[in-house]
């Protein structure tokens, strides 16, 4: 299954994704995943507000 099947609520803030999905113990979960090229960054976070800060303030290292 592609990663589209488990996230629900997604915005996009430039390069970088905000989702909201539910972790193996079925506690919901925010990410921000970078979608750009070979870039490969994402993290989970508990609010929606720290995965939108971190989207805002990524930085991709890839050129």
């Amino acid at each position: 299954m592609s990663a589209r099947d488990f996230f629900h609520s997604v915005m996009r803030i430039g390069p970088v994704q905000v989702g909201t999905h539910r972790d193996r113990h079925g506690r919901t979960k925010h990410a921000a995943v970078c979608t750009a090229d070979h870039c490969g960054w994402s993290s989970d976070y508990t609010s929606r507000s720290a995965a939108t800060l971190a989207a805002r303030t990524h930085r991709c290292r890839i050129a």
